[in-house]
């Protein structure tokens, strides 16, 4: 109804236009011949109908623009959650599947990334163990092959969580400004890198981590925290920003802890004994709140 509406508007409009012009041509153009002002007239009454057209047509453009984004919302949301599905299946490869499809749909749809990195953290927070933990914890590969079964099938699995993760969160040129957050409360990570990407808040309490745990050049905006983590292979924060704090609180560190060019603000929780052995030295920004015993940390003021 609106459309016919507006067509009569448009068509009386030209019409309008058509007659004016005509009659003003006349007037100041008495030498002018009807043909020619009546041409005249219904050339500026035409321009009228094809302004409508045009508004037409890109009314019609929006329309099916904004069909085909409920459309491609609808087909997004049905692949996540079939893919949060299978990841329950029982069958590793099928799981293996079903995070590579939703790291998938994390790229080709932005605005589920931080969901989708939610999903791959929660999958590993699931109560896991594998032999190699207890036998060689600060490197677990050194068993490799002498334990197959059920335990290592899941164990690749939570590799691919752990090494997508990686991959979703931007690094280096990429030019995403968001900060994605990771909740990894209570889960057994194994060569966990991060290496220069950026995150947002980093929730580690009660964490097992193990073999290499790799920070290298991250950049932290929130706090990282640690509190209750155990860290029983090397780490590696070299070069690291923390500049939303982190807290060390009833951590424990069973390995070498590389702090060299690291630094940290905001605040510092070291209610935690020390590493034993340290690489490097912790620059500590102006204003950081630094909590608990200096001793045996090799902190530096900046």
């Amino acid at each position: 109804m609106r459309g016919r509406w507006l067509l009569a508007v448009s068509v009386l409009a030209a019409v309008l236009v058509t007659a004016a012009t005509t009659a003003v041509l006349l007037l100041v153009e008495p030498k002018l011949s009807k043909a020619e002002a009546v041409k005249t007239g219904g050339l500026a009454g035409g321009s009228v109908v094809a302004l409508y057209a045009l508004w037409l047509n890109d009314r019609r453009r929006r329309t099916e623009e904004a069909r085909h984004e409920l459309e491609s919302d609808k087909v997004a949301d049905e692949r996540f959650a079939r893919a949060v599905e299978l990841l329950g299946d029982e069958a590793d490869q099928v799981r293996v599947g079903a995070l590579h499809a939703l790291a998938s749909l994390a790229r080709t749809t932005p605005r589920y990334k931080q969901t989708v990195l939610d999903v791959l953290c929660a999958y590993l927070r699931r109560p896991f163990s594998h032999p190699s933990y207890a036998k060689e914890a600060a490197d677990p590969a050194r068993s490799d092959g002498e334990h197959v079964g059920e335990e290592d099938r899941e164990r690749q699995v939570r590799l691919t969580a752990q090494r997508l993760i990686a991959d979703l969160l931007p690094w280096g040129r990429d030019p995403d400004p968001n900060r994605y957050h990771l909740d990894l409360t209570g889960a057994s990570v194994e060569y966990l890198r991060l290496e220069g990407r950026r995150v947002g808040r980093l929730v580690a309490r009660r964490t097992r981590f193990y073999g290499i745990t790799a920070f290298a050049e991250v950049d932290l905006s929130k706090p990282a925290l640690f509190t209750g983590a155990r860290f029983h292979g090397r780490v590696a924060l070299r070069e690291g920003r923390f500049t939303g704090g982190i807290s060390f609180e009833s951590a424990e560190f069973h390995h070498e802890v590389d702090f060299s060019g690291a630094e940290v603000g905001a605040f510092l929780d070291l209610n935690t004994a020390p590493p034993e052995r340290r690489v490097g030295e912790l620059a500590v920004l102006p204003g950081t709140n630094v909590k608990g015993p200096k001793t045996g940390w090799a902190l530096i003021t900046r």
